[in-house]
């Protein structure tokens, strides 16, 4: 089975827009179009269910029910239980409010691990706790190629580490890590999984319960939604941590990290990407069968997709003298997030790429320490080119098309 692009851009109107037409959009990484699904909840929401959720009466009935399906929903696709899902402003703030309930369940001489590979949302939050006595230990990847060994874990494991933070992909590196392998690793060391999701889920949703991390984290602008944060932390851990939220709402799980009033229109609008995933998983002929079952197709799908039109573009980068691929150069084995070091400054060059129809970006992509550690200046940044499942091979043509005239 094979993707149908055309009914997948067919739920997407952006693809119709006029002013967009002969644009090619290579900068999902840092935010996906919307489907029409979600646009339609969040129309809806605003025009008929715009009031406090969970009165008695209908409107706001009707609202704290969009709200539930949402949460219920992603839960299941991610194969986890309803509590064990929170919505948050932002992947950033959710990792600020988890690291505050860290800081007070740590002591003085327990250690975090993190990794000079993320984005600085799952990175910097944890550092910061360095101040109350926590010893922060640097798990650093291979200044050439980026990598991420799950060998050189061990080395910096014992006793005292209570939480290993590392990404599910890094989003300028692209790699997609054994998220699995490096849970057990951890795991058997005694120390909880904080996995940063945001740049593998435009890709397809993982199963979280699968995968095995205790917390993992994702941003639902980045997978076709609103701009909201995901953030699954299993029942043993969110359990065990100081509650974060109102006292009175410690006893509900999806509660006790989000302290700030939730957006009640984006999360019922997050039941679109729900909507969304069942509509391909009928259209491709999935089996019948559960939620988490068939959104597991469509991610199949999805990456099969994604892993063929890649790889000429890796092709066509990967030998030219001017330019340095940060990552594999084998589309199997990365996320379609491909960043180019080049012998000049990166954004001007994107500017360029414009003027020929590419929508593409150039800076840090705030992944500032990755990029020092493999000896990119962040000033002079990456060329950063990034699709998903909704772009075409026409568009690949075109973008590499232009990377010829340009570079």
């Amino acid at each position: 089975m094979t993707l149908d692009i055309d009914f997948v851009r067919a739920q997407f109107p952006a693809f119709s827009e006029p002013s967009l037409q002969g644009q090619a959009f290579f900068e999902n990484a840092g935010g996906s179009y919307t489907c029409k699904p979600v646009i339609d909840r969040l129309m809806r929401y605003y025009s008929q269910r715009k009031v406090q959720p969970y009165a008695p009466y209908e409107a706001s009935r009707l609202a704290g029910a969009e709200m539930d399906e949402a949460r219920e929903r992603m839960a299941a696709i991610l194969g986890v239980e309803v509590d064990e899902l929170s919505f948050g402003p932002s992947t950033t703030q959710n990792t600020y409010v988890l690291a505050q309930a860290f800081r007070q369940w740590m002591k003085p001489g327990d250690a975090i691990i993190v990794t000079n590979q993320d984005h600085e949302a799952n990175t910097g939050p944890w550092r910061r706790l360095a101040d109350e006595g926590i010893e922060i230990r640097e798990w650093q990847i291979d200044p050439k190629t980026g990598h991420l060994n799950p060998e050189d874990l061990d080395s910096l494991l014992d006793e005292t580490v209570r939480l290993v933070c590392f990404p599910h992909c890094s989003n300028v590196v692209g790699e997609i890590n054994p998220v699995t392998e490096i849970t057990a690793i951890a795991h058997a060391a005694g120390a909880f999984v904080c996995v940063d999701g945001v740049s593998y889920a435009p890709h397809g949703f993982a199963n979280v319960s699968d995968l095995g991390p205790d917390i993992y984290l994702f941003s639902t602008y980045k997978t076709y939604g609103p701009h909201q944060g995901c953030m699954v932390i299993r029942r043993a851990l969110a359990e065990l941590l100081p509650n974060q939220g109102h006292f009175f709402n410690a006893d509900t799980l999806y509660k006790r990290f989000t302290p700030a009033g939730p957006d009640h229109a984006q999360i019922a609008a997050s039941a679109g990407m729900a909507d969304y995933i069942e509509l391909l998983a009928t259209h491709h002929g999935a089996p019948e069968g559960d939620l988490t079952s068939r959104a597991e197709f469509v991610h199949d799908l999805m990456r099969a997709h994604e892993v063929e039109l890649l790889q000429p573009l890796l092709d066509a980068v990967r030998d030219r003298n001017s330019v340095r691929l940060l990552g594999p150069d084998q589309a199997e084995k990365r996320a379609p997030t491909v960043s180019l070091s080049l012998t000049q400054a990166a954004e001007p060059v994107a500017a360029q790429l414009a003027e020929e129809g590419i929508m593409a970006g150039g800076g840090d992509f705030y992944a500032v320490r990755a990029l020092q550690s493999m000896g990119v200046d962040p000033t002079q940044g990456v060329l950063r080119l990034s699709f998903t499942h909704y772009t075409s091979k026409a568009e690949v043509d075109q973008l590499i098309t232009a990377l010829d005239k340009v570079l």
